[in-house]
């Protein structure tokens, strides 16, 4: 009988092509970004190595998923992107994130607590991703690849504070182009709705965490 419910999960995967993680999230109402907008990019950092875990958080998760009120806002932001620039696209880094990987990503940041919660959001607290709402990305061109923001995602430090972005071009830190890439991205999202914070130039909120917490359920 194990056999024959096991052989039914992985039947009813094999004909989704979704992963559990998917599953999970579409049972919760969110959306796949790209069937909203075929037009935004996935590369979704935690589904490979190049993190600054350095290992895989994911699994086979390769797609992107938000609210849909969230999901909706990003493709406004890529038509905004779109009429300013036609050549660039919106690359998604990160979007929803199961609290499993939330509890990961906390674990593997070595940092006083108070250190650690401006960069990684403590799970006990909740992280707006986990809700659905948060996304994290960059521009690139059309064929993927990513602007110059003058760091890397997840770099952890001041030359990824928007807030800082005067004086870091001013002593010759960032550039103006990185500057300027940063500032439309900004641009596009903020006209879409999305807020962001002032010490990853990638990370964008849909809902403050507390409205958040009262619309939506963690994904797990």
């Amino acid at each position: 009988m194990k056999i024959g419910f096991l052989l039914l999960l992985l039947s009813c995967q094999l004909v989704t092509g979704q992963t559990r993680i998917e599953q999970a999230m579409i049972r919760q109402g969110l959306v796949d970004v790209q069937k909203i907008d075929p037009t935004i990019l996935v590369d979704l950092k935690y589904s490979t190595a190049d993190n600054f875990i350095g290992k895989d958080v994911y699994g086979d998760l390769t797609h992107a998923y938000l609210q849909p009120m969230a999901a909706q806002r990003l493709a406004q932001a890529g038509r905004y992107l779109r009429r300013q620039k036609p050549g660039l696209r919106l690359l998604v880094y990160d979007a929803a994130r199961p609290q499993t990987a939330q509890w990961n990503l906390w674990n593997a940041l070595h940092l006083p607590e108070k250190q650690r919660r401006k960069y990684v959001a403590d799970p006990r607290i909740g992280s707006i991703h986990s809700y659905g709402c948060a996304v994290d990305l960059t521009l690139a061109t059309a064929d993927g690849k990513p602007l110059d923001m003058g760091t890397p995602f997840d770099f952890f430090g001041d030359l990824a504070y928007p807030e800082k972005e005067a004086s870091l071009l001013k002593t010759g830190k960032l550039t103006r182009p990185q500057v300027e890439n940063r500032r439309l991205l900004r641009s596009v999202m903020q006209q879409a709705g999305f807020s962001p914070i002032k010490t990853e130039w990638w990370h964008f909120n849909a809902l403050s965490r507390e409205k958040a917490k009262r619309q939506y359920k963690r994904v797990e």
